[in-house]
This record gives structure tokens, sequence and C-alpha cells, in this order.
């Protein structure tokens, strides 16, 4: 008698691609400022740094280019911590002004969709943009 298969089909692709995955969701139109603040030195930040270089990467950036990425280092053993910044046109709808992500215990994949959850999902939704018509296309509507 044999047993049947229960368990998955095929294998997560593993972390990496699931960090991927969430950074293509990733959209900082609704922040003005993504402040990471950590103490190099301390035990817990590996995760926080791989935050900052994946928010760091230029097609992150083209989702907002007015938003400012600061990093603070600091050497007083302080927790790791990334402080976003909401627009304030979007901040006077939403009532939230700030973000702060406590980043000591979570990993660079949880911090990626806390992002997506807290501050992507504040982002303005884009309105399609209508197509310009030259004479020559007006001309051939006649």
């Amino acid at each position: 008698m044999s047993i049947p298969y229960s368990g998955t089909i095929k294998r997560s692709a593993g972390v990496v691609s699931a960090i991927g995955k969430q950074l293509k969701g990733v959209n900082l139109k609704a922040a003005k400022r993504i402040t990471v603040k950590f103490d190099p030195f301390s035990d817990d930040v590996t995760h926080t740094r791989d935050f900052l270089h994946y928010i760091s990467s230029p097609r992150i950036a083209l989702t907002n280019p007015n938003c400012s990425l600061k990093t603070e280092i600091v050497c007083d053993r302080s927790e790791p911590t990334i402080d976003v910044t909401i627009l304030p046109v979007i901040a006077e709808t939403t009532q939230i002004k700030k973000v702060t992500f406590k980043s000591r215990n979570l990993t660079c994949l949880e911090l990626f969709q806390l992002m997506n959850k807290h501050v992507s999902s504040l982002a303005p939704v884009e309105q399609p943009v209508k197509s310009i018509q030259t004479k020559s296309e007006k001309g051939k509507r006649k």
C-alpha cells in the first residue's frame, strides 16, 4: 500500500525571489522622506542594511523622484528604525503623518511586506494618460 502524496508540487524559489516580488510592488508616491537609522556595530542590523541597499536602487527611486532617502548612522546601541514621512496631501486624508518600523527583529522580506502594506497602499491611483492626437490623426477621422 502506498502513501498518497501530500505536499507542494514544486518548491519555493527562496527568499531572494520573494524579496524581488515585494520590490516590484514598492511604490513611494505617498512618501516624502525615508530615514533609515541604525548602529553599524549592533548585531541585528544586517536586514536593515539590506533594506537600505534595495530601497536605494534606481528603479525604486523612479517611483517618486521627490522622495528623499536619508541614512543616519549612530553609535549609541539604539534600535534600528525606518521612518517614512507621508506627503502632506495624503496625510490630510488618511490622518497618518509618519510610519515607523522598528526593524531589530524583522527580516528584509518582512520589512518590504510591511512597507507595501502600510506605505505603498497609500499611494494615489494613477489615472490613464490620454494620448495626444496629431493633426494627421485628426484628419483620418474626417
